[in-house]
């Protein structure tokens, strides 16, 4: 008799867990409070403009297609995606206007004509990036850190062997500061910090491996949009056999007098299950879903990541001189992040993000026009006035654009919507609306984050972007191979 799983909340990751399990002989349901799959990958809009309310960002596909593979199937049957040329276009107020290549070497020659670092310089950054990448890949972010079978592999000592070399005991700013001089190009390198919603001046060194993705491996548009990886995944979960409910809010997670999962409460009715998987935030999965059950305190305390706000801009004209990607970097980056980390406001001269994915030509926008996904950080909600912020915001983000693009982005827009740290929590249940989960902004935070099974609960797992290994698309995907391979074991 196959083992029945159920699995809370079908983000990318309980999506993707859903499908390895199936794989594995399991039967599979998943609950969602939300009337479609996806999490905080979603899509809002009118009949003209199309946006992805979520992540933007597209890398390592290879981990899509693995998953698609891992399930027997043919990943050309149900996602498609290109390589971009562009990674990014970069701005600074000065007027200085970067095109920075996914190909490390004409990137590296961009650098050398726009900011005078010689190619050298930056190649071999990009190599030391692509060095600490390979070897804290196959511990730290595809392995459970909390087994001990982890550390007793040849991956794991040739891993510990090198530690020394993978910066743990530097911050990234003081690291790219040492290695690369130039203040634009340290500005440029230190905002991968913001990948997994961090500050540059607190975030190991470590950090120094994100550039890797971009810059050597590449970046990537999946044909359809950021959502069309939701439509792969939940239609390869179907096709597996997989189970979905929706808007259906799970209100408690069964444990047993013996320490064993034993299912949901969903609609005031048990749903039993032998397995149960949390794709919800880890905070609220104990607080609402496990109140009796002794939690973590000092897991649940850690400082949690950076969250945004995001206005959703229909634009009625076209910018030849923008990409997908486009960063407006903020004259002071050091006040920015200790306006967002230590006094938890907003800076007033905000780095903004805009994506643009009707660049790509798929109708996200009328002709002549474009969707614009304009994005700030912002700390999570613990209370602020949001509803005063928000107006301030938007007008220092379109004054900021307007002096930088010489436009007036007021009268262009003609569609708009907004997503903030409280929509969002309210939205996904993410705890104060962080992106991430727990924050990165100390050393040891990797090992801190909450293990993808609990010791002392039997039958009980997590997967998403609050646990092991972190927030991100492609965390998400390890994370959910790291949870179904720990099922499997324990269940062989």
């Amino acid at each position: 008799m196959r083992e029945k799983v159920i699995i809370v909340g079908s983000g990318i990751a309980g999506l993707a867990t859903a499908c390895r399990l199936a794989a594995q002989g399991l039967e599979v349901q998943v609950f969602e409070a939300a009337s479609g799959p996806g999490g905080k990958l979603s899509v809002i809009g009118d009949d003209r403009y199309r946006f992805d309310a979520g992540p933007s960002l597209f890398t390592l596909p290879h981990l899509v297609d693995e998953l698609i593979r891992y399930c027997g199937k043919e990943p050309s049957d149900y996602f498609q995606y290109k390589k971009k040329d562009l990674a990014c276009v970069y701005y600074w107020e000065d007027g200085t206007r970067l095109v920075a290549h996914a190909d490390s070497q004409t990137f590296a020659k961009e650098v050398e004509e726009k900011l005078g670092v010689s190619s050298e310089q930056v190649l071999a950054y990009l190599k030391k990036s692509a060095y600490v990448f390979k070897y804290t890949e196959k511990v730290f972010l595809r392995s459970s850190l909390h087994k001990l079978a982890t550390y007793l592999n040849r991956s794991t000592l040739k891993s510990l062997l090198r530690i020394h070399k993978l910066h743990l005991g530097d911050t990234l700013h003081r690291l790219n500061e040492r290695k690369l001089k130039n203040s634009k190009l340290v500005q440029l390198f230190d905002r991968f910090a913001t990948y997994n919603g961090s500050s540059p001046y607190l975030t190991p060194g470590v950090m120094t491996s994100i550039p890797h993705l971009e810059h050597n491996v590449g970046t990537f548009y999946p044909k359809g949009g950021m959502y069309a990886i939701v439509d792969a995944l939940y239609q390869l979960a179907l096709d597996m056999g997989v189970q979905f409910n929706f808007e259906k809010q799970v209100e408690e997670i069964l444990i047993d007098p013996n320490q064993q999962a034993r299912g949901v409460v969903v609609g005031g009715k048990e749903q039993y299950a032998d397995i149960v998987v949390s794709n919800m935030d880890i905070v609220p999965s104990y607080r609402k879903l496990m109140p009796q059950q002794k939690a973590p305190e000092k897991t649940l305390a850690q400082e949690r990541s950076s969250s945004a706000l995001i206005f959703y801009w229909g634009i009625k004209k076209d910018f030849p001189q923008l990409d997908l990607h486009n960063i407006f970097f903020s004259e002071d980056y050091k006040k920015e992040f200790k306006e967002i980390f230590e006094f938890k406001r907003v800076y007033e001269d905000p780095t903004i993000y805009v994506n643009i994915s009707s660049k790509e030509g798929e109708g996200d926008a009328p002709p002549g026009c474009e969707n614009w996904f304009v994005m700030v950080n912002v700390p999570g909600n613990i209370g602020q006035d949001w509803d005063a912020w928000i107006p301030q915001i938007r007008n220092n983000v379109i004054s900021k654009l307007n002096r930088m693009l010489g436009e007036d982005i007021e009268s262009l827009i003609e569609f708009e919507d907004y997503l903030d740290p409280r929509r969002i929590e309210a939205r996904t249940s993410s705890f104060q609306g962080s992106l991430y989960g727990a924050g990165s902004n100390d050393t040891f935070s990797a090992f801190l984050r909450h293990p993808n099974f609990k010791r002392d609960i039997r039958g009980l797992y997590f997967c998403g972007g609050s646990v092991h290994p972190g927030g991100g698309i492609p965390l998400c995907l390890m994370g959910a191979e790291i949870t179904a391979s720990l099922i499997k074991k324990d269940y062989a």
